[in-house]
């Protein structure tokens, strides 16, 4: 299982917000490309970024703090928030972004999905934001009847690399992930389940790791408080 360290992007800073609520963003690096370097020699074989302005603007707000982290470093980084278009898309993977996280997109323009999925194989993964297993939207901003089983299930057939399963209500909270709904999800898809929400300790990577399901996680908040230690998480993991 892979852990992958989360940089959220708000205002050019490295931020965790709490259960998605930009009011509630407390800064933990200032020079976000700084802490990816950090990461980065922790020995972590991905990043996680997402541009939080971004997933409520509906296009890129912090594409200078990206670049910055993708010239600062050269393990392989995901990015969400913002990227709703096939430009914006080809945009990102020719700077340098090795995956891209469509979420709002999926639910309000699945071509898109698929289109991309086929264009750039490897490249394109869902992120589903749920609350309640109900999929959320527009930086979570926006809920939906959809669950997140059902739109997974949707993307079967579209070749999408990865679905990134975040639990909106434990996310920022320290209050350890939704195991079992993560592991129903990842059971439910053929498609490869990464977990992110509430992901804040060794047990609970353990716990994700152990299901025998769960292809990744995601953990920022953890990382930055110091309760959970990178180098030991990806130590055990290993």
């Amino acid at each position: 299982m892979i852990l992958y360290p989360a940089i959220d992007l708000k205002d050019g800073q490295a931020v965790r917000l709490l259960r998605g609520e930009m009011e509630k963003a407390t800064v933990f690096n200032a020079d976000p490309a700084a802490q990816a370097r950090a990461f980065e020699e922790a020995g972590c074989e991905w990043l996680h970024l997402v541009d939080l302005n971004g997933a409520f603007a509906g296009e890129p707000v912090n594409g200078s703090a990206v670049e910055a982290i993708l010239a600062a470093t050269s393990v392989p980084a995901q990015l969400g928030g913002g990227i709703r278009t096939m430009a914006t898309i080809e945009t990102w993977l020719g700077k340098g972004i090795a995956r891209v996280i469509l979420g709002t997109v999926a639910v309000e323009n699945p071509d898109l999905v698929r289109a991309a999925a086929r264009a750039f194989p490897g490249q394109v993964a869902v992120g589903l934001d749920a609350r309640g297993g109900r999929v959320a939207t527009k930086g979570w901003a926006e809920q939906t009847d959809l669950s997140a089983t059902d739109l997974a299930r949707a993307f079967e057939d579209a070749g999408v690399a990865a679905i990134i399963y975040t639990d909106i209500d434990r996310d920022g909270a320290m209050g350890g992930p939704n195991v079992a709904a993560t592991a129903a999800l990842a059971r439910a898809t053929a498609i490869p389940v990464i977990a992110s929400g509430g992901v804040s300790s060794l047990a609970d990577l353990v716990r994700l790791r152990d299901t025998g399901v769960v292809a990744g996680a995601i953990s920022g908040r953890a990382l930055y408080d110091g309760a959970l230690d990178l180098r030991e998480a990806l130590a055990a993991l290993a």
